[in-house]
């Protein structure tokens, strides 16, 4: 594991990267990383993909970023090798460039973290993580985000109304409760592609996908869902045990 080398690449410059540190330091994950802020949405980075490379499997990530970055001194970061690249992004179906099969298309690429890479998707973005009354929270397998809540720009401000305390930056700061709210996670996500076990099993990025796109498309709604912290458990199931607490 000691030669393990991670490229985490998140959509955001702020709560992606905290979360991400948070969750590496909390499971003592020691291997080298590297998060690295994109600063725009998963629909440039399907343009880069699709409309410039033609989907073709052989892009390499890394300098694809190197060569959209205006930044010369972070050019290192994509010159170094990495064993396993994980993307950090946002669904955000109210963005005027999303399309149910652009995303399916992103997701099918990017399925494995130690070829292409993993893509975790957030729905409807990362503030998804903080969007519990308390710890757990009986009622998260319940919420859902209209996309007319996205248009207006009111999920982000509900998510901070109804965070527990109203203080996310003090949420889920335990190892313990950060496995609680990783396991409400899965639960909710086992729970939508109708997976009844009671085993610690992380359903498949897309069929995930899929159960949400036909929310969108017959209720024009989305089931919150934070699939970033899903991370943990394709890294080490382990950690969620109890001896996790």
């Amino acid at each position: 594991m000691s030669s393990k080398k991670i490229m985490v690449l998140v959509e955001g410059p702020k709560n992606e990267v905290k979360l991400m540190k948070h969750l590496f330091s909390l499971y003592g994950i020691d291997e080298e990383y590297e998060i690295v802020s994109y600063c725009t949405n998963i629909y440039t980075l399907y343009k880069c993909i699709f409309d410039e490379y033609g989907g073709s499997q052989d892009v390499d990530l890394n300098q694809l970023l190197k060569s959209k970055e205006k930044d010369k001194a972070k050019h290192y970061i994509f010159d170094q090798r990495y064993t396993d690249t994980i993307l950090v992004f946002d669904l955000e179906p109210q963005d005027p460039e999303f399309s149910s099969e652009k995303i399916m298309r992103m997701c099918d690429y990017f399925d494995n973290s130690s070829d292409n890479g993993m893509l975790y998707l957030n729905y409807p973005m990362i503030e998804a993580f903080w969007h519990m009354k308390s710890i757990p929270d009986p009622d998260f397998y319940t919420y859902y985000a209209s996309i007319t809540e996205l248009k207006n720009r009111k999920y982000k401000q509900r998510v901070h109304d109804e965070c527990r305390n109203g203080d996310p930056s003090k949420f889920a700061a335990t190892r313990k409760e950060c496995t609680v709210v990783i396991l409400q996670n899965i639960r909710k996500a086992q729970a939508l592609v109708n997976y009844t076990s009671d085993d610690l099993f992380v359903p498949d990025m897309c069929d995930i996908l899929a159960e949400e796109i036909k929310l969108i498309d017959n209720s024009q709604k989305i089931a919150v869902l934070c699939t970033c912290v899903f991370f943990i458990a394709d890294y080490n199931p382990a950690l969620l045990g109890p001896e996790s607490e």
